[in-house]
């Protein structure tokens, strides 16, 4: 039995799911004290898609994707993943969908005392039971995975530079094989080229794995070259959502402002069409 057929049959039994929608948030408000930050907020994600999620900077972005996965409180609203309501979610349920998820926070978020080898298996470590020579298999799959050479397994964070410890934080996300991945300013930090690096294995991941990636990012080349649709926050809700073109061809302020303004990308379109 190989690595990845031991996680599979260490995961509680497959949940029911949509074949269309994978994450549907539904009304979701969100505040901190009195202050509204989201506000009776839609938004569906795909199977299969790179969905990038954009706004203003404190629009909500991140405060919408920790909501997602549990770290902010709601007031209102519902969320659904894989067809699961997640407050009726039962502890199996719960378990089983935390599995199918992956998670790049901003800067990484790796924990500076552990290797990046110990930090890719942390996720093994909470929801497998391994033994020590399998998670250093799969880790090092990992490390090949996401473009690291093995060598880097042994270092720590700090010894790593920025594109490394986004690769690396990348790999300890796809560590239990998800369905799909949280991606949270990922090539913020990144020269150009480090982060055309990045969005194209970002791609090539979604396409040899079936991932579904939901990308919240200022990056207007990851918009322009790696997400297949965008939605766009602001006014505490979803504005505008849909392909690039849609996003050129709107006439909302903002939106028209980000991607037709002064320091937008002009790119010939042709080859997404």
């Amino acid at each position: 039995m190989t690595v990845p057929d031991l996680i599979t049959a260490q995961r509680p039994a497959p949940l029911e799911t949509d074949a269309e929608i994978v994450l549907a948030v539904r009304g979701v408000t969100v505040g901190f004290g009195d202050r509204i930050v989201l506000d009776n907020l839609d938004l569906d994600i795909r199977r299969g898609e790179i969905l990038g999620f954009v706004g203003a900077s404190g629009a909500g972005k991140s405060v919408l994707l920790r909501t997602v996965l549990g770290l902010n409180k709601k007031r209102a609203g519902r969320i659904e993943i894989f067809g699961i309501d997640v407050d009726k979610a039962t502890e199996q349920e719960r378990t089983a969908i935390d599995m199918r998820m992956g998670v790049l926070f901003q800067h990484g978020a790796l924990f500076s005392a552990l290797t990046v080898l110990e930090n890719i298996q942390v996720p093994m470590r909470e929801y497998l039971d391994l033994s020590q020579s399998l998670m250093n298999e799969l880790a090092r799959l990992k490390l090949e995975l996401v473009g690291l050479p093995p060598d880097a397994g042994t270092k720590f964070p700090s010894e790593l530079s920025g594109g490394m410890i986004k690769r690396a934080a990348l790999a300890r996300a796809l560590a239990l094989d998800p369905d799909i991945v949280f991606l949270d300013e990922p090539t913020s930090g990144l020269d150009p080229i480090g982060a055309a690096d990045f969005d194209e294995l970002v791609g090539k991941l979604r396409d040899t794995m079936g991932l579904t990636v939901y990308m919240v990012t200022h990056d207007l080349d990851s918009l322009f070259s790696v997400c297949d649709r965008v939605a766009v926050l602001g006014n505490k809700k979803v504005l505008v959502e849909g392909t690039i073109q849609d996003m050129l061809a709107s006439e909302e302020p903002w939106v028209k402002s980000y991607f037709r303004g002064k320091r937008a990308r002009q790119l010939d379109l042709s080859a997404r069409t």
